[in-house]
């Protein structure tokens, strides 16, 4: 049977019963250190893995087109930024503090790596520039976001410092990263041959850091200092997030003189945010119980992007050639 297309995805799902599970057992003490250490090994298990994972040809052929990149960039780490601090007096009254300090983690984050190139290929953009632009995304956020946190957030809880907080990263998600790129020559043809691991590996590590965080945060009493309405509150803020920087990228893409392809490659890359980095980052970044409160804006916001995507990518298809019926996108 088919999956109609708002459903949410296997793996929303997933850290759905992952969140009921910290809800309802816990973990705490001995078993909490336990999965911390689990789960600090498969992030950087899976930073390895998408250095691996990622062509460095595919990058240098993308970095010519460098006012479509800068743009791309300016989308995710200016104008989103931006747009967080502009929603503050809104968010003020429709969500409690650790939210709105989740929903502007979202807005200093990297973009999405894989759905990005997936979805502009779907609506048959630019697609060697998406993987460029993606990646030139992530690889910067793990310095320019720590420092945006430390910009926008640190005065908001305790985040850690600006510069602690990058040599945390570069220590666990750098590294292995570049590992990765090292040993990429001897594992490239296995990993081409075994996609499956990485995407358990993917997965697993980002459940594993939203049980524990969620247990921590439970163990603090969440539920019960988080009300309804705040919930409510933080679906209306992400998904006017999200239609804003969609209609920003769009307008300014035409503005600058871009052509369809250049469009699609930004609007996809420069308005989504990676759950992939973005977890692993909160886990370093943040401390203590506000953490769950923090992942639950980027947990919201994955699964509206996905939604949201998937209708853009078939209207841009059928808008360049409505004869042919498009597949529908990819749940990613």
């Amino acid at each position: 049977m088919k999956r109609p297309r708002f459903a949410p995805d296997n793996f929303m799902l997933l850290m759905i019963a992952t969140v009921i599970m910290a809800s309802l057992l816990p973990c705490s003490g001995v078993t909490a250190q336990a999965f911390n250490g689990i789960t600090n090994v498969a992030i950087c298990l899976l930073f390895f893995l998408h250095g691996a994972k990622l062509p460095r040809e595919a990058v240098i052929a993308g970095l010519t087109h460098w006012r479509l990149h800068l743009t791309v960039l300016a989308c995710t780490f200016v104008v989103l930024p931006l747009l967080g601090l502009l929603l503050k007096p809104l968010a003020s009254v429709l969500v409690t503090p650790d939210l709105y300090l989740g929903l502007l983690f979202v807005c200093v984050l990297p973009s999405t790596v894989q759905s990005s190139i997936a979805f502009t290929s779907v609506a048959r953009g630019n697609v060697p520039a998406a993987v460029c632009a993606a990646s030139a995304s992530n690889l910067l956020g793990i310095f320019l976001t720590p420092v945006l946190v430390g910009l926008l957030v640190v005065a908001h809880s305790g985040a850690a410092s600006s510069f602690e907080a990058i040599g945390k990263i570069a220590l666990q998600l750098l590294l292995p990263f570049i590992a990765g790129q090292i040993a990429r020559r001897w594992i490239s043809g296995w990993l081409d041959r075994n996609k499956g691991v990485l995407k358990f590996v993917d997965q697993g590590s980002i459940l594993l850091v939203v049980y524990t965080a969620f247990s921590e945060a439970v163990n603090q009493g969440l539920w019960q200092q988080l009300p309804m309405h705040s919930l409510l509150g933080l679906l209306l803020l992400d998904v006017l997030l999200l239609l804003l920087i969609i209609a920003i990228a769009t307008v300014g893409s035409r503005w600058l003189g871009f052509n369809k392809e250049d469009e699609i490659t930004i609007v996809f890359c420069g308005s989504k945010k990676s759950m992939a980095s973005g977890i692993p980052m909160a886990k370093i970044l943040f401390a203590g119980p506000a953490l769950g409160a923090v992942v639950l804006p980027l947990m919201l916001f994955h699964q509206i992007q996905l939604m949201v995507c998937a209708v853009l990518a078939q209207r841009y298809a059928q808008r360049l050639n409505p004869v042919t019926r498009v597949r529908e996108a990819p749940k990613i």
